[in-house]
């Protein structure tokens, strides 16, 4: 499998040049090219566009410099926040991403000519498949303090996607866990899931001695939807609770929720009979973790 990753990888970046420091027969590489292209005609902050290419600050700072130098863009502190720094393009630079634009539609054109259209039908179903599962692997997670900007985010997302899909809408406060702070090591934990340094999924844990761990607050963007995330961020909160001596896993969820529902139960969640007064519930169930491994 190792293998026919680094394959794919070879071939892909020999078919869209890559590899060519005359990036689409421009005077500079890849990286410059792709500056240019997310800086756009409204610009963006800087730390939005090294989120958004995956690049360390110095790396990104010295792309800027050379199209700064190059008279292609400029930077500079915004009026609201000085310590905040914003990329535009020039004139010249503007001129450049147009030509840019078009050399990369030559590009795009260029692979699907040759192809018949059933072809270019599979190359295109599979070039979605692999965007999606591409992304997918580049989501990291992460414990957070629950009061944090990413996860107070994400819990505010939950409460307004859960207050849409119930019958009754939903009151925080009305449920059965309605502090975050008690999701806060040792007693709980709160996981943030990030794609690019965006916050994209959440789950919370809460550890009582004696009692299975209770799993709470589990929240999916819906832009990243469809590649196993939801089964992802459930498996690694089972593996913490594990790592943190729960010996099963326990939750409850809502009728209006049927993807959950069905995770659960396809995730070997059994259910059960109600383990607490939680108005908002109409599911209980439980399972059981397999014991974790001591270290050698």
């Amino acid at each position: 499998m190792i293998e026919r990753v680094r394959s794919f990888n070879r071939t892909v970046t020999e078919r869209v040049g890559a590899l060519d420091e005359h990036y689409l027969g421009f005077t500079r590489g890849l990286g410059a090219a792709r500056v240019l292209w997310e800086t756009g005609a409204d610009g963006i902050e800087v730390r939005e566009l090294r989120r958004r290419l995956g690049l360390d600050s110095g790396y990104t700072s010295r792309l800027l410099r050379i199209l700064e130098g190059q008279g292609l863009l400029t930077v500079r502190a915004t009026p609201e926040d000085r310590r905040v720094r914003r990329a535009r393009l020039t004139a010249a630079g503007q001129a450049e991403r147009d030509r840019l634009d078009r050399r990369s539609d030559e590009l795009a054109a260029s692979m699907l000519e040759p192809l018949d259209e059933r072809q270019r039908a599979r190359l295109q179903a599979a070039m979605g498949e692999v965007e999606l599962l591409l992304r997918a692997s580049m989501i990291e997670f992460a414990v957070d303090d629950p009061s944090s900007p990413d996860a107070r985010y994400c819990i505010e997302q939950y409460f307004t996607e859960i207050g849409e899909r119930f019958e009754a809408g939903f009151d925080p406060l009305r449920s059965s866990s309605p502090d975050v702070a008690e999701f806060t090591l040792p007693n709980g934990l709160f996981l943030v899931a990030r794609l690019r340094e965006r916050p994209v999924g959440c789950g919370a844990l809460r550890f009582k001695p004696g009692e299975p761990a209770d799993l709470k607050r589990m929240w999916i963007a819906r832009d990243v939807r469809g590649c196993g995330l939801g089964r992802r961020t459930l498996r690694e909160l089972e593996r913490r609770a594990g790592e943190r001596g729960a010996t099963a896993v326990r939750l409850e969820t809502n009728r209006n929720l049927p993807e959950a529902v069905g995770l659960y139960r396809s995730s070997g969640y059994e259910e059960v009979e109600p383990f607490n007064d939680e108005r908002y519930a109409h599911h209980w169930f439980v399972k059981q973790l397999a014991p974790v491994a001591a270290a050698s």
